[in-house]
């Protein structure tokens, strides 16, 4: 997040859902992927999981006055009634706050404490969640002033798995396989332009078609919703210099918001709790346009340039690359819409680092995602190594 983005690159790699996490409390239940779990082994990792988040959270100051003991024994109760338990608001907004904290392949975590936590876990059906999701991304939008933002659908419980939203992002651009092959949009959505089309929908089958949301829940399996024009806010992708950009006809959504991934915290599984901060540029530029498996747009913006492309060595990806990043730059902040630079990031990410090391807390880093995907060796992340860990409350690739 912030670039949270940055972090489809796992998503991307996952199946379109997940399993349910929690199980029956009871021995050799089976959860609703399928799986025989034995319910006092579950039911010991939960309660682990629970005191180890909430040492945590008490740990950093918050409880209201309630010692840690004291809200153990609560959870504890809680889940020998019912096999799982609730999270308080306040827990619930740590949570979701650390998990950011702990994304380890996220290079834009200094605002980590600033994130927006929209608790919609009393919202359960289909209809309810698109148009919760819909008023996610015009609040966070915010006409262009992008602020990193979760909302938090309900967990998943013993028997009873929570929703799930298909889309890897809530805004994600239709791919149209070809008989030829080819894919016409983005490629890799061509599998959820699939399971939409299978489901019924139509699209107008251009580049950029916004997909609907595909929302699966227990009792309606799933279900799909447009998503309304308001919550897209898009850019059209001009250049400072080549007036011949603007007629590729390129353009891009403003908010990342991921709803992909599943939010744990202290054992408990929300599978449906999109997220978003803001985009780097290079993740546009870089991945979304200039990947080979994407837009592919690199040999297009080098035939526009006039550069030699007989030959390798006259770098012709490397300057077509940069000239596509620099209309994306250029584009949002022509437009009003906040985005950030890999330079100017990869300074925010060691001043993160910085803090985190005075806090007496480690940062895990994975090397491989946090330096950007182009002029790695001009940014400082570049020239140092990080320790990494799997830290919990996270945010995670579904199973």
């Amino acid at each position: 997040m912030l670039s949270t983005s940055l972090l489809l690159r796992a998503a991307a790699t996952a199946h379109l859902t997940a399993s349910a996490a929690d199980t029956e409390s009871t021995p050799d239940s089976v959860s609703a992927a399928g799986e025989r779990h034995d319910g006092a082994r579950d039911t010991a990792w939960l309660l682990g999981e629970a005191e180890r988040f909430v040492e945590l959270f008490h740990g950093e100051g918050n409880g209201r006055g309630r010692s840690a003991d004291e809200r153990m024994a609560e959870i504890r109760a809680e889940v020998e009634r019912t096999g799982t338990y609730t999270h308080t608001v306040e827990e619930l907004t740590f949570g979701a706050r650390v998990a950011w904290r702990n994304s380890n392949r996220c290079i834009g975590r200094l605002y980590w404490k600033s994130l927006r936590v929209r608790d919609r876990r009393d919202t359960c059906d289909a209809a309810g969640i698109a148009a919760e999701s819909a008023k996610h991304l015009v609040e966070a939008g915010g006409g262009g002033r992008i602020r990193p933002t979760i909302t938090v659908f309900a967990p998943d419980r013993p028997g009873s798995p929570g929703p799930r939203i298909h889309n890897e992002q809530l805004i994600r651009y239709a791919g149209y396989r070809q008989r030829d092959g080819g894919v016409v949009g983005d490629p890799l959505n061509a599998d959820l332009t699939d399971l939409a089309l299978r489901h019924g929908w139509r699209g107008p089958g251009t580049r950029f078609d916004v997909l609907p949301l595909v929302i699966e829940t227990p009792r309606d399996g799933i279900e799909l919703f447009e998503l309304p024009p308001d919550a897209v806010l898009e850019v059209a992708l001009s250049h400072p210099r080549y007036p011949w950009f603007a007629g590729l006809g390129l353009r891009w959504h403003a908010v990342p918001a991921i709803s992909g991934m599943v939010l744990e915290i202290g054992g408990v599984r929300y599978p449906a709790a999109p997220f978003n901060g803001w985009y780097m540029g290079t993740e546009i530029g870089a991945r979304n346009l200039g990947d080979t498996e994407r837009y592919d747009l690199l040999p297009t913006v080098a035939a526009k340039m006039r550069l030699d492309t007989s030959s390798e060595t006259s770098l012709w990806r490397d300057r077509a690359l940069v000239e596509l990043n620099v209309a994306v730059l250029h584009s949002f902040e022509a437009a009003g819409v906040k985005i950030t630079d890999h330079h100017t990031e990869s300074d925010r990410f060691l001043t993160h680092l910085e803090r985190e090391e005075a806090a007496g807390r480690m940062c895990p880093a994975d090397w491989s995602w946090i330096v950007p995907p182009i002029s790695g060796s001009a940014t400082r992340v570049f020239h140092r190594y990080y320790d990494d860990a799997d830290l919990r409350p996270n945010y995670l690739r579904p199973e």
